[in-house]
């Protein structure tokens, strides 16, 4: 049960996920207000992995969209299994000697057993669950307008077949990079809240919670030197996901320290551009003095 936002941090806790209480409150008021919650903040600050322990948590079933440049309903929503009527009214002209009833034929095609359920129609016909729109700025102005109806009611309308309407609304989690920005309407029918990197106590306890091989001092070497790095002028500053993996990378070449050499032999493992690489390797004995 989570009957209160303390109650919600302990189920997230349990899966491994460290929320703090204004993540722990927004998470737990969307939950029992029916709301969705719109989450930004930069990569890597745990937006995606919020809804992910969410449904473990909860013990509910993900459900998630990724968003894309030109992503349409047809990809979110719901598609006609096109081959499939095509055999099936072949098949009824075949059982009518040749003659088909247009109308009733019609009326066959556009049923359940021909729609194929996308992530969001998936959302609205299962139990309770968590539906994930992960980086939704992504996606163009069009397709944030049409997904209103579903934030708004829990129901989508497809023409051919009618209204779907959720018997158990999903719990919707809304991310963000801003790589640009999303329009008010979208916002509005959302919860909001501000995803920062974690500080460098909670970084340290993530990286011996999610790797548990990881010693404290190793563990507060690594978050120290994220930290340093995340105060630099990188393209792409590192998130905990990076942190982690540096961790990973450390284990497996067996290190138990992590020093200038170390990190010049393993900075790929937290830095993806080629710019921010030279950058920091320019500033590597520095980094670690």
């Amino acid at each position: 049960m989570t009957d209160s936002p303390e109650d919600l941090a302990a189920a997230l806790d349990a899966t491994g996920y460290l929320a703090d209480d204004g993540l722990a409150t927004a998470g737990f008021l969307a939950l029992r207000m029916g709301r969705p919650l719109f989450c930004e903040g930069e990569p890597g600050t745990g937006k995606t992995s919020l809804a992910l322990a969410l449904a473990t948590a909860l013990d509910r079933p993900l459900i998630r969209l990724q968003c894309h440049e030109g992503i349409d309903a047809a990809q979110a929503l719901y598609e006609w299994d096109f081959p499939r009527q095509l055999l099936h009214l072949r098949a009824l002209e075949a059982a009518g000697g040749g003659q088909l009833d247009v109308e009733a034929a019609e009326r066959s095609l556009y049923t359940e057993r021909f729609l194929l359920a996308r992530p969001l129609l998936q959302a609205l016909i299962s139990a309770p669950c968590v539906l994930l729109i992960d980086e939704i700025d992504r996606a163009d102005d069009e397709f944030e307008a049409f997904l209103l109806q579903l934030l708004d009611e829990h129901a989508v309308t497809i023409p051919e077949y009618g209204e779907v309407r959720a018997e158990h609304p999903p719990l919707v989690i809304l991310t963000s990079n801003r790589t640009r920005e999303v329009h008010d309407a979208l916002k509005r029918r959302c919860l909001y809240h501000w995803l920062e990197h974690p500080d460098l106590v909670r970084e340290v306890e993530i990286l011996r919670r999610r790797i548990p091989r990881v010693s404290a001092a190793l563990a507060r070497q690594i978050a120290e030197a994220v930290h340093r790095l995340r105060e630099m002028d990188l393209l792409k500053p590192p998130g905990v996901a990076e942190s982690l993996d540096w961790g990973r990378a450390l284990l497996t070449l067996q290190r138990d320290e992590l020093d200038a050499a170390t990190a010049a032999r393993t900075l790929g493992a937290v830095l993806k551009y080629s710019e921010d690489l030279d950058r920091v390797r320019a500033k590597l004995d520095a980094l670690f003095a």
